[in-house]
């Protein structure tokens, strides 16, 4: 069985579970690996929009797992250059989550600690269950919590006061908290949160590829973009692009004629 469930029932949108349940679908090696090429296969994929990823049973993911990673995991008496490896290898993860052109919805259905928090920071939007928890797991281990892009994304995400409380003490934080916060963008009844994750892919599937895939493109660019002026060029060169495309047109005839519009992306 695959530790990794690609769901395409819903036309445009890919559906990722995570499939470990047993362990709170913690990272071992064939997740990661799994994770890997799955995430890459969909990124050259034209046909799917919207990627929704989510965990099976209790938990989103619990982290690494430090029980049984099913693969080699250096030891500290393996020297820097071997434990730095590993690191960079789990880590990226993140970066791949971050570099689809596709937009990624994390359903966060129970715990997302260590390396699953740093997956749903990853993605652009984030809906949790009210059993969610989120927490920052390798500061209470004797190591850094700043781990996986958390020290890149929570603080841009809640703040860096809030940003620096959890990661500091590791405390667990509710989806209430996490809302308040601005870690997510809604709290939805578990039975109801993978309905909820595809109501909001097709709200976005409704828009033209080209703009969806800018609109990402731009929008994370900007985020730690310092200047204003180079922040304004990227959105004026994104709409350059945009509206030379015949999708453009055809939003344009749609909303006239008060019709749906149907988009080739071309």
């Amino acid at each position: 069985m695959p530790s990794l469930r690609v769901d395409r029932d819903t036309p445009d949108v890919a559906l990722l579970t995570m499939s470990r349940p047993a362990s709170l679908n913690a990272l071992d090696s064939r997740l990661m690996a799994e994770l890997y090429d799955t995430l890459a296969g969909l990124g050259q994929d034209p046909g799917v929009r919207v990627v929704i990823l989510t965990g099976e049973g209790r938990g989103f993911c619990a982290g690494l797992d430090v029980r049984d990673f099913g693969g080699p995991v250096p030891a500290v008496t393996d020297g820097p250059e071997a434990l730095l490896a590993f690191q960079q290898y789990m880590s990226q993860i993140v970066a791949v989550v971050r570099e689809l052109p596709q937009p990624v919805i994390a359903a966060v259905n129970g715990a997302a600690v260590g390396g699953g928090m740093a997956l749903a920071c990853a993605a652009d939007i984030r809906l949790a269950a009210p059993g969610a928890r989120f927490g920052v797991g390798a500061v209470r281990l004797g190591l850094s919590g700043c781990e996986m892009g958390l020290s890149y994304h929570l603080p841009r995400l809640v703040g860096m006061s809030a940003a620096a409380e959890w990661m500091l003490t590791g405390r667990l934080v509710g989806a209430d908290e996490a809302l308040k916060a601005g870690l997510v963008s809604r709290v939805v009844a578990a039975p109801q949160l993978l309905a909820a994750a595809g109501e909001l892919a097709a709200a976005i599937i409704g828009n033209a590829p080209f703009g969806i895939r800018m609109t990402k493109r731009v929008m994370w660019a900007n985020l730690g973009e310092a200047d204003l002026a180079r922040a304004l060029d990227r959105e004026n060169k994104a709409q350059v692009l945009a509206v030379t495309t015949r999708d453009a047109g055809e939003a344009r005839a749609a909303f006239l004629e008060r019709r749906p519009p149907r988009f080739t992306d071309r």
